[in-house]
């Protein structure tokens, strides 16, 4: 088992753990598994909510901070980040697009979605969130049997719950001006927002500004600074490591405690959730092909008249299999830069300078994945996200996307930082966990494409492309663990 790759055994928990989940269902052992099998997902939860925090911060602070002098960067520099930001908003905006048509999270049984919903608005009341679409299903009394059946309160409890929920969110809308939103991401006190995951807005803006700053200030003054936050970013990116390294275990207890919840001892509600976990997968697959092969080769057909749509492909083809197989865009960066500069035609100016920002802040795959994920998950509990609350999830998504580590799963730690910014309960990611490695692979080919699209741009722009057709596209790449 040591030399087994890491996400083999992932894959290999998340299978027991599925088997463990139908077991569970078939012999009635629903409440051993609650007890005695999904607190451990609960601390692989904890654990990664510890991590995420800081890893967005300082990640953030790091990215902005290590672009460089402001005024050397100039227009190159400009231009590069706001290509890199469309390019991240226009995927999050096709994600949310299929997620709407199609509607994964609606496609499956709709008394499984009640006892979905019921269980989110005890949850909800329980951790002091507001219910988001001000529906409260714990006001019918109809509903109140059912709600007993799958949580251990009482009917008392239940209807305060309902009736609290109520006027705390009478209370806040009368609250709200306009441009509440915008008041809303400027914190008072950042430690406050710090130990509050719902402010998570709040934290990006902080590690931006802060960034900024950096950059503003001699590099005497800010090397020392600089220092300590990469250094203790590499930290974090340790903690990641080693929380993954027990991952298949955690994995396993996560999904069959998850699945446990939602279905209890009923077989059939086990197969429903996989029928969405289906939908949910070909949605967000056929978003990450769209970007792939449509997107970007329409984008470089725009702006590129060089470049064609066979000749971009082939000569990429080295960098997107690695990335496919390693879903790492920072593992992938130096066969990315080779086939840039030898079979496009990019300058090493343009290519060392603009695919190493990339491989941090552009993270298209994982910001479409992200809002299709998290839109999912709110059908699947029947929460109708409002197009504000949708907007938020595309500022958080493409904010968090900033900070998202360019390392294998890395966009499932920040996902918990979506999910949080929107009200909605982040142990969700277990019913999305058992696709996710797959999933990840294709996300990374999306970031690694688009890095070589906006890089090609760039150069273009500033008359340093020599793109010429290469027979046999450099392939002799090796990387090294």
């Amino acid at each position: 088992m040591k030399k087994l790759a890491l996400h083999w055994k992932i894959i290999i928990g998340m299978v027991l753990g599925i088997i463990w989940a139908l077991l569970s269902s078939t012999m009635g052992w629903s409440a051993f598994t609650i007890n005695w099998i999904d607190p451990f997902g609960t601390i692989f939860i904890n654990l990664l909510k510890l991590i995420a925090v800081p890893l967005v911060l300082f990640s953030i602070i790091s990215g902005v901070a290590n672009i460089g002098d402001p005024k050397s960067l100039g227009r190159m520099g400009g231009k590069t980040l706001l290509i890199y930001l469309m390019t991240t908003v226009f995927a999050i905006g096709i994600g949310l697009v299929l997620v709407n048509v199609i509607k994964p999270g609606k496609l499956i049984d709709e008394q499984s979605r009640i006892d979905n919903r019921i269980s989110y608005e005890i949850w909800a009341s329980e951790q002091g969130y507001e219910i988001k679409d001000g529906i409260n299903y714990l006001q019918d009394p109809d509903f109140f049997e059912r709600a007993q059946e799958i949580s251990e309160l009482t009917k008392s409890e239940l209807k305060e719950a309902s009736v609290s929920d109520k006027l705390e969110t009478a209370d806040k809308r009368k609250e709200t001006t306009p441009l509440q939103p915008l008041i809303d991401i400027v914190p008072d006190n950042f430690f406050y927002s710090l130990s509050n995951n719902g402010l998570m807005l709040q934290i990006i803006f902080f590690a931006i500004f802060f960034g900024v700053c950096l950059l503003f200030i001699p590099s005497d003054k800010s090397k020392p600074v600089l220092s300590f936050v990469d250094g203790t970013l590499e930290v974090f990116l340790k903690m990641v490591d080693l929380v993954m390294q027990a991952a298949p275990f955690f994995v396993f207890a996560l999904l069959a405690g998850v699945v446990s919840k939602m279905a209890g001892d009923d077989i059939g509600k086990v197969i429903e959730i996989f029928k969405g976990l289906s939908w949910y997968s070909l949605t967000v697959l056929g978003g990450l092909l769209l970007m792939i092969f449509v997107i970007y080769p329409l984008v470089l057909k725009i702006f590129v008249k060089k470049i064609p749509y066979k000749g971009f492909f082939k000569g990429m083809g080295p960098a997107q299999t690695l990335a496919f197989s390693t879903s790492s865009s920072a593992a992938t960066l130096p066969v990315t830069m080779e086939c840039v500069e030898n079979n496009l035609g990019v300058d090493k100016k343009i290519s060392s300078f603009v695919l190493p920002i990339g491989a941090t802040v552009n993270m298209d795959g994982t910001s479409l994945y992200q809002a299709i994920a998290v839109v999912f998950l709110a059908q699947m509990h029947m929460i109708d996200l409002t197009i504000g609350q949708q907007l938020i999830v595309v500022m958080t998504a493409t904010l968090a996307s900033i900070g998202s580590a360019a390392v294998p799963s890395a966009g499932l730690v920040m996902l918990i930082i979506v999910l949080d910014s929107v009200g909605l309960n982040p142990a969700w990611i277990a019913i999305i966990f058992p696709v996710d490695r797959i999933l990840d692979m294709f996300r990374t080919v999306v970031n690694v494409t688009g890095d070589a699209t906006v890089s090609s741009i760039i150069a273009d722009g500033e008359g340093m492309l020599n793109y010429r057709d290469v027979e046999s596209p450099s392939e002799t790449f090796e990387i090294k663990e």
